[in-house]
């Protein structure tokens, strides 16, 4: 059942991050006009069982005022509202103050700070911290998301024997993260990659939009175009099963993506979404409508 919508209120970003799954940076295109968000946030209504929305990016703070109404919009609606952000506006924590009280005031339910290596240092003096820092003077609800650079760790079954490598870190293996983190990584059989892990393809708690129109199953993975049909209608006729994509990967995952549409592949990956990431990018041009926009794939 669906209860999230999640905005990615502009692709551009002011850092240019390796595990980016989006390849946001400081030259990508995309950013909703405010009658859009509002748009969304009517249809969002419509459907009857989204209770929270997020706004993020990209970085969402680079189009503050647009942020500030957005926030204020979905409050009046009665939406439980969120924020994901780098921080990178938080020169310290007084100045963060002045940054966070008009979105404490528009209605802010939480934000989320993504606080890592990539997004500016972990140090006590990080942007990340001074907003956290900041938000929790105002009262407001705040936490963090920290990734790493992937580690191999091993582990052990019952016996204390070795089993298989588990990658840690937590970057999801898509976009820009295949073409900058998979490198010396070990590798899983591709006929083993069976099944979608992280996604609920069939019925999805929650879905990504962007101001191209596209609701994202998955990044880059699209149940298809908002301003083509209304977002209450998209996601009542969704029916994963006879989606092009989505019905071959909940019958066999990536694997058998691969096998049914004849995508030459390497013989193995780092996991299910580094093999899903790379057959879908081969089959852009087959299913242009469902993978989109091209640029969350690297290309223009």
């Amino acid at each position: 059942m669906l209860t999230g919508i999640h905005f990615l209120l502009t692709y551009a970003c002011n850092y240019e991050c390796d595990h980016c799954f989006l390849y946001c940076g400081p030259h990508s295109q995309g950013t909703f006009m405010l009658a859009q968000v509002k748009n969304v946030l009517a249809e969002a209504t419509k459907i009857g069982t989204v209770t929270e929305v997020y706004f993020e990016g990209g970085e969402a703070f680079l189009y503050y005022p647009l942020l500030v109404e957005s926030v204020r919009a979905a409050r009046a609606m009665g939406f439980e509202v969120g924020i994901v952000t780098n921080g990178y506006w938080a020169t310290s924590t007084e100045d963060a103050v002045l940054w966070l009280k008009p979105l404490d005031e528009a209605g802010l339910s939480s934000i989320t700070m993504s606080d890592d290596s990539f997004h500016g240092g972990e140090g006590e003096d990080s942007p990340a911290k001074a907003a956290t820092f900041a938000a929790r003077q105002l009262g407001m609800p705040a936490s963090s998301i920290c990734i790493e650079e992937p580690t191999v760790e091993t582990t052990e079954d019952e016996r204390g024997s070795k089993g298989a490598p588990v990658i840690g870190g937590g970057a999801m293996f898509r976009g820009r993260a295949v073409e900058k983190l998979t490198e010396g990584l070990p590798r899983r059989r591709w006929d083993e990659l069976t099944e979608c892990r992280q996604e609920e393809l069939e019925d999805p708690e929650r879905v990504h939009v962007d101001s191209f129109g596209n609701v994202h199953l998955c990044q880059g993975l699209s149940m298809g175009n908002m301003w083509e049909t209304p977002l209450s209608e998209l996601v009542k006729r969704h029916d994963a099963g006879s989606h092009p994509i989505c019905g071959p990967l909940l019958r066999g995952g990536p694997a058998l993506l691969a096998r049914e549409y004849g995508i030459e592949h390497e013989d193995g990956y780092v996991d299910e979404c580094h093999f899903c990431y790379v057959v879908r990018r081969a089959l852009l041009d087959r299913f242009p409508r469902y993978l989109t926009p091209r640029q969350v794939y690297g290309l223009e």
